[in-house]
């Protein structure tokens, strides 16, 4: 009888790529996948250590997970095993595993059949060619999936973790995407998101420019039914042909993900980002003029070190001339060996965050009234949407559109029988309903 094997996955897309290569290793070593914690004899909890709120939702996780099935082993993994893999005492774990060399789960695994005693393993990334990419396991709705072209970061913003968490920029071989993004539209998956920690950056690691154009025409250019959407790109580094691509080709989605994260210059200068708001704003105006129909998301930062009421204000009136389509907000965290950790202690800290708190909320409703407005656009229109779940006992089904990217953004909810998870299908939409939209079934597509 084969052990099953339990996957919490925490934290971010790239997270979520990582815990279906580990699922699929597990399955290479006689495990079953199990959806359900308590079938469960091994219990992996991915976590993230980006900012604290997610370290301690991570820690929170495991001791949840451990309290709730004493009898089944588990590891602690991910980001935040990798960050304090040394430095961690929990008893509690059976084994603490970083991230950078997922091929070693397989020897994990073997020295958890051995061993009683904690195992501590954070083996440094192996070379691009060796990489573990295989995928038989995927947490996704069906038919969407992630496509991680990188990995770490060389902008070191002064506020970030990641490049201490997974290093500078690794792009991978060019020829390992391609020959990856073949096998998910050979296995029928029709929206592929492209995933880094900044897709303009792929490839300057190997000669100082940017790859990424190249990299998307070539994916745009397989043959198959999909789609590609675009997932994290820094507002800095801008590739300005991306736009043209994205114009001139129907396979990518014109939707931007530029996570630009405020508008003051001074702001800006202390995160060690060299824009603000008229760069930013020209950026904006580019890609709506050439593509009038792009959604465009960001993500914005509260509370960064020095940051004043006059900041606020201006990244206020930097929202209501952007006119977001969508937008996430989060409050600074202040990360032990970044370079922004110096700039003020904890006690000065707390004082900003108290303060920076209802500026999120002052923030986060403004951009609600923007983004039910932009959304009476897509209303009495047509367009595909990919379904992915249909609601028990009615006529009706969640599904996106081109607009709503996986996890983060508004539904669809469409009205109409006879379609099942997974289809594409033509939907005309009918009504705004708060951030989601309302859609009538025209018919399936495929």
């Amino acid at each position: 009888m084969s052990k099953k094997i339990y996957i919490e996955s925490l934290g971010c897309a790239k997270n979520q790529v990582d815990s279906e290569i580990i699922l699929t290793i597990a399955k290479q070593k006689g495990y079953e996948v199990t959806k359900t914690a308590q079938d469960a004899d091994l219990l992996f909890v991915n976590t993230c250590g980006f900012i604290e709120s997610a370290k301690e939702e991570s820690i929170n996780t495991f001791f949840s997970l451990k309290n709730t099935f004493p009898k089944a082993k588990i590891i602690l993994g991910g980001c935040l095993a990798e960050r304090y893999n040394k430095e961690l005492e929990l008893e509690e774990a059976d084994a603490i595993f970083g991230n950078h060399d997922l091929s070693k789960f397989a020897d994990l695994l073997d020295e958890l059949e051995e061993n009683d005693e904690q195992i501590k393993l954070a083996p440094e990334y192996p070379d691009p060619d060796k990489d573990k990419d295989e995928r038989s396991e995927y947490l996704s709705m069906p038919r969407s999936c992630y496509l991680k072209i990188s990995e770490g970061c060389n902008h070191r913003c002064n506020y970030c973790a990641i490049p201490i968490i997974r290093g500078p920029l690794r792009s991978r071989p060019f020829n390992s995407i391609v020959e990856e993004a073949k096998r998910l539209i050979a296995q029928g998956f029709y929206e592929i998101n492209l995933i880094a920690q900044d897709l303009g950056a792929y490839g300057t690691d190997f000669d100082g420019k940017s790859h990424f154009c190249e990299l998307l025409d070539t994916l745009a250019s397989l043959d198959g039914n999909f789609v590609l959407r675009l997932l994290y790109i820094h507002p800095d580094t801008f590739p300005i042909e991306l736009i043209d691509i994205v114009k001139n080709n129907k396979k990518i989605l014109p939707y931007f993900d530029i996570p630009f994260q405020h508008a003051s210059q001074r702001v800006l200068r202390g995160m060690k980002r060299s824009g603000n708001t008229e760069k930013y704003l020209a950026l904006i105006e580019k890609i709506r003029s050439n593509i009038p129909e792009a959604v465009i998301r960001t993500t914005l930062m509260l509370g960064f070190p020095g940051e004043e009421r006059e900041d606020f204000d201006e990244l206020l009136r930097f929202v209501k001339s952007a006119r977001f389509d969508w937008m996430g907000s989060f409050l600074y965290s202040r990360e032990e060996d970044t370079p922004a950790y110096e700039m003020r202690n904890e006690r000065d800290h707390k004082k900003a965050i108290k303060r920076a708190t209802p500026w999120k909320s002052e923030l986060e409703e403004l951009q609600s009234k923007i983004t039910e407005e932009n959304l009476e656009k897509f209303v009495g229109k047509k367009y595909l949407a990919l379904v992915e779940e249909n609601i028990q006992g009615e006529d009706l089904s969640i599904a996106r559109i081109y607009s709503q990217a996986p996890d983060v953004d508004g539904l669809t909810v469409i009205m109409g029988e006879g379609i099942k998870p997974g289809d594409v299908v033509e939907v005309g939409i009918r009504k705004v309903r708060g951030v989601d939209l309302e859609a009538i079934l025209i018919r399936k597509v495929y």
